[in-house]
């Protein structure tokens, strides 16, 4: 209990804590509880109602006490912060449950991917196999050609909405310096770090997160762990002094994948913002001060800034330096473009800045979708929300071995194919809020990252055998202007992909890369393969998250070797 004095008292022992009235207590208050760092406990006397305090956070004025003396119907048990916290998980962690799994596709199913495919997709599937194979069975070549029209075109098509973004991209970099802001001024940023066994990688991210340059009052950070990846848990108790963090464990239940673990962890956050970053990231230090910097200069309906993300590692063999140009042509070029259109933006898997009441009020992220960030993007966007790119970095360590960068590359495909079918179960959300312009760059582009994986081999096996045997058979399914038509298809655009590669690294200067653009025909058939594993996967496996593999690049052990050093020195 509180003294007579203007002193917030030392915390009491949590097995001293009495037993709390759960009653008093309601789930949809958690948020208030958490950002004032009070809850009610119990009333005592029978009618003076006593709080549960954290002495981290409460000061003598929210306490409400006056001239050394609190007010009276009011009484305060003050307990450290992780106490605090650990009482309110313990008391909401099944209720956080259900909100972290269910919440989204009770509430809003059509805009979740816990089904593949909605009941009217599905039907009209069926209605769609049904008139193809009429068509095939009564005019094959007739269909055949128009199928060819049609696969030709629409990869015509997505090759010419990447010149189009090129074209519209910003000539300038963006970057400002943050305006100077007052302590007081900046927000709460909640830091979620969702982990799955990645023990390894944990010196290296904290010893990241804590060079980051933000006031450290003002720093909510989450570590999420999943409550059988003991070996983690184990070893962040390790880092507990290096950095205040709070070892968040999620229940089992549900889908075990990372959206879920950010939700779960977003039910206890208590920042204005959330932002994620994942096991192996390396921010620029300055991030969140610009993140700030965004949000206070941006407009109402700003509700996410992306950082650009890239790696460190790019240099380590040929896989990593065609990853690092993709990257560089993503984020620098792409991403940029569909901010200048207006259009909706896909986020990247990591830092981005997040207004979490707007988090919370669009849902969350979807458990279900194994690319929860490009579907959350989207689902912003319908909503009548923007989101803009932030010009500062984050980098990570790119896949160096080919197995792992396919069961990375094979996830995205998979999730991209999920967003792609939620989305159209209300295409007109699309219009509504970007106009049919948004509706044909999420066809094109989104869409299109697939679906170009999945065509662009069938195109290359069917040029090459005509070009070898001038089958009959395929000059007819080709017919006069189509057969050009894929030709210039396959070879201008793939050759305008070979001149983007090569231009990406400019704004990064890292022009010595620009050489391995010759060599990206090669890292797409690596695509088209993960993109068939992927359509496999969304029809036998579709919420089963493939696990990369973090710190198997000399680069990255380097990394975690140099934390671990810095840890033994202090």
């Amino acid at each position: 209990m509180l003294d007579r004095t203007n002193r917030i008292p030392d915390p009491e022992p949590e097995a001293d804590l009495p037993t709390p009235d759960v009653t008093l207590q309601s789930f949809d208050d958690l948020r208030q509880y958490m950002r004032s760092g009070m809850t009610p406990w119990r009333v005592i006397d029978g009618w003076k109602q006593e709080f549960l305090c954290d002495r981290g956070r409460v000061t003598v004025d929210d306490l409400g006490i006056q001239n050394g003396v609190s007010l009276p119907l009011r009484a305060y048990r003050v307990v450290s912060s992780d106490v605090f916290a650990r009482q309110l998980r313990q008391r909401f962690s099944g209720e956080a449950l259900y909100a972290s799994v269910d919440r989204l596709r009770h509430t809003a199913p059509d805009q979740s991917a816990a089904g593949v495919l909605s009941g009217s997709q599905k039907a009209l599937a069926a209605a769609i196999a049904a008139i193809l194979g009429c068509a095939l069975w009564f005019a094959t070549l007739q269909t055949i050609i128009l199928l060819n029209i049609v696969v030709t075109t629409y990869f015509f098509c997505a090759i010419a909405i990447r010149f189009y973004l090129l074209c519209v991209s910003p000539r300038k970099s963006r970057r400002k310096t943050p305006p100077l802001m007052a302590s007081s001024q900046l927000p709460t940023i909640t830091i979620l770090l969702p982990l799955y066994r990645d023990w390894e990688a944990l010196p290296a991210l904290i010893h990241s997160i804590a060079a980051l340059d933000y006031p450290a009052n003002k720093l909510d950070v989450k570590l999420l762990l999943e409550e059988d990846d003991v070996k983690t848990q184990r070893e962040s108790m390790r880092f507990a002094d290096v950095l205040r963090f709070e070892t968040v464990v999620v229940p089992a239940g549900g889908p075990k994948t990372k959206p879920k673990a950010c939700n779960f962890g977003m039910q206890f956050a208590r920042g204005d913002l959330i932002v994620i970053y994942d096991a192996e990231d390396q921010p620029e230090h300055d991030q969140l001060w610009k993140a700030a910097a965004s949000f206070r200069e941006g407009p109402g309906d700003l509700a996410c800034v992306q950082a650009k993300l890239n790696y460190y590692n790019r240099g380590d063999n040929w896989l990593t330096r065609l990853f690092a140009l993709e990257y560089a042509l993503w984020f620098d070029w792409l991403l940029p473009a569909l901010q200048t259109m207006k259009a909706p933006i896909p986020l990247g898997g990591t830092s981005n800045f997040l207004r979490t009441d707007i988090l919370r009020k669009a849902g969350g992220w979807d458990p279900f979708n194994v690319t929860e960030d490009a579907d959350l993007g989207l689902r912003l966007s319908t909503l009548g929300y923007r989101v803009e790119i932030l010009d500062s970095t984050t980098f990570e360590e790119a896949s160096c071995r080919l197995g792992n960068w396919i069961r990375q590359r094979s996830r995205w495909m998979k999730g991209y194919l999920q967003t792609w079918l939620v989305h159209m179960r209300r295409p007109g959300d699309i219009v509504a809020t970007t106009g049919w312009r948004g509706l044909l760059v999420f066809q094109l582009f989104v869409a299109g990252n697939v679906a170009s994986a999945l065509i662009n081999p069938w195109l290359w096996g069917v040029f090459a055998i005509w070009l070898l045997t001038g089958a009959a058979a395929i000059s007819a399914a080709f017919p006069g202007p189509l057969l050009w038509l894929n030709i210039f298809a396959l070879t201008a655009g793939n050759g305008f992909f070979i001149v983007l590669g090569a231009i990406a690294p400019k704004r990064r200067k890292w022009i010595g890369l620009s050489p391995f653009a010759l060599t990206a025909p090669l890292y797409w058939i690596l695509a088209s393969f993960a993109a068939y594993k992927g359509l496999w996967q969304i029809l036998h496996r579709p919420y089963y998250w493939e696990k990369t593999d973090h710190m198997i690049s000399p680069a990255a052990r380097k990394k975690r070797d140099e934390a671990l050093k810095a840890r033994h020195a202090e």
